[in-house]
């Protein structure tokens, strides 16, 4: 059986995950969740953000003591059974797709910006073809792009966070009748304007900002001295995404009430607008394709590396294994070309309407991913004996209580996505995905399990 080359190092690790947390969620998708939940978005995503650090902190826990690629579908599988393996998995991969497919549709978008008269469907075929090309390549060339391109939008987001602190210091006023300070984030009806329900309306939103950071996890199967790489990446990263989503808000919903944030573009174009950035928006839309490259690059890699682990396992077909002289799974990326190209062919159909349908699923796949991930760590702690629990290197805090309130949230925050009528066509979108799975499961993936449990009890005999 063919295996990954261990390649990645802290710093790709570190950055991949940034990469695919931080993308068009906070460009764009905040002014939604601001439109929401008022200034109280803040505590969505101080709510959000511990329950993703703890989710982190189970995935790490199980990576660490068993660094595998293909990482937490493989965990579900060791510790809840071949059936939560499979769901687990292929639930990921389709949450890979679906965050790709709105991506690239981000991507034709932001460059119709600049050639309004070339249709979108040729750049999102162009991004298709160029970036699972560098998937095909040493993977030490991939963690390499995805540094650089992280690194783009940290530096815009800390140049936003501290253009904002300087008109709040400044006193600076920006006309329409605001004043920018920190006074606004509760004087324009209260810093819960919407009640709790659009605190919890916006949590769908925020969410779906946050998905992408256990891509960490599929990296443990290239990563050199995992035991010490993974534990670094996880404590740092959540903190780091927790500290730009948080900071961000504030500044944004200081400087402008939050009445009026995203209601002339994106909030990030207001604030370099503020600061007399003329060229604001041009620099913004570069920024945002880079945004949707990086994003692009790391969904690719993690649904790879997930349907590799898959097929390793038998759930999923045994080509999926083959691996180039270079050590990437080359027939996972021409997979994902595969179904990215069903992406290009939506934005020839229907160029308008695509983010939007696409982005809604995929909250349901991410919210599931994260509560498996969580259900397998503690079916692995209960089977673990207590010398080998204290053996382990990197351990979930505040064990059992804290798993078990961010299970609470997680399934939460599926119930409220039925609940709100804009959220759910997701969550019957989601039941029929699981059906699905099930029948092809039952029908095709657990007879080759007993027929390999036979097989093994038979040559046990």
């Amino acid at each position: 059986m063919k295996n990954l080359q261990r390649h990645l190092n802290a710093r790709h690790i570190r950055f991949l995950a940034l990469g695919s947390a931080i993308g068009t969620g906070l460009f764009y998708g905040s002014a939604s969740a601001i439109q929401l939940a008022g200034p109280a978005v803040i505590l969505a995503y101080l709510l959000s953000g511990a329950a993703v650090y703890m989710v982190m902190r189970a995935l790490g826990e199980m990576a660490v003591h068993q660094p595998v690629a293909g990482s937490f579908g493989h965990y579900a599988t060791e510790n809840l059974g071949p059936f939560a393996g499979f769901v687990t998995g292929w639930t990921y991969t389709l949450e890979m797709v679906i965050v790709a497919i709105a991506d690239i549709t981000a991507f034709g978008i932001y460059m119709g910006f600049w050639f309004p008269g070339v249709p979108q469907w040729i750049w999102v075929l162009a991004i298709v073809v160029i970036i699972c090309g560098l998937n095909l390549c040493h993977v030490k060339v991939f963690g390499e792009m995805e540094f650089w391109l992280s690194i783009i939008k940290v530096v815009a987001i800390v140049a936003m966070i501290g253009g904002g602190v300087a008109i709040l210091g400044t006193g600076m006023h920006l006309g329409g009748g605001t004043t920018p300070a920190l006074s606004n984030l509760w004087s324009h009806g209260g810093f819960m304007p919407n009640g709790v329900g659009g605190l919890i309306a916006s949590l769908s939103v925020v969410i779906f900002a946050y998905g992408g950071i256990e891509v960490i996890g599929m990296s443990a199967g290239e990563a050199k001295n995992p035991e010490q790489v993974i534990p670094r990446a996880i404590n740092t990263v959540p903190a780091r995404i927790l500290l730009f989503y948080v900071l961000t808000m504030v500044v944004l919903m200081s400087i402008f009430p939050w009445t009026g944030v995203g209601g002339n573009g994106s909030p990030f174009v207001q604030i370099f607008s503020a600061l007399g950035v003329k060229s604001a928006a041009t620099i913004l839309n570069l920024v945002v394709i880079t945004a949707a490259i990086s994003a692009i690059n790391s969904d690719i890699f993690g649904a790879g590396r997930m349907m590799f682990g898959m097929a390793q396992q038998g759930q999923a077909p045994l080509v999926l294994t083959a691996t180039s002289r270079h050590g990437a799974p080359w027939v996972t990326v021409l997979v994902m070309a595969g179904a990215l190209l069903v992406g290009v062919l939506l934005n020839y159909l229907m160029p308008k309407d695509v983010f939007l349908v696409v982005a809604s699923i995929a909250t349901f796949a991410t919210v599931w991913v994260w509560l498996m991930i969580l259900l397998s760590q503690i079916a692995m702690r209960r089977r673990l004996s207590r010398a080998e629990v204290a053996a382990l290197k990197f351990r979930v805090p505040f064990w059992p209580v804290a798993p078990a309130l961010t299970v609470a949230f997680m399934g939460f925050v599926i119930v409220m996505l039925g609940w709100f009528e804009d959220t759910r066509v997701a969550l019957y979108v989601g039941a029929i995905w699981l059906a699905l799975l099930a029948v092809v499961f039952y029908v095709r993936i657990r007879p080759k399990f007993a027929a390999a449990s036979r097989q093994a009890e038979a040559g046990s005999l």
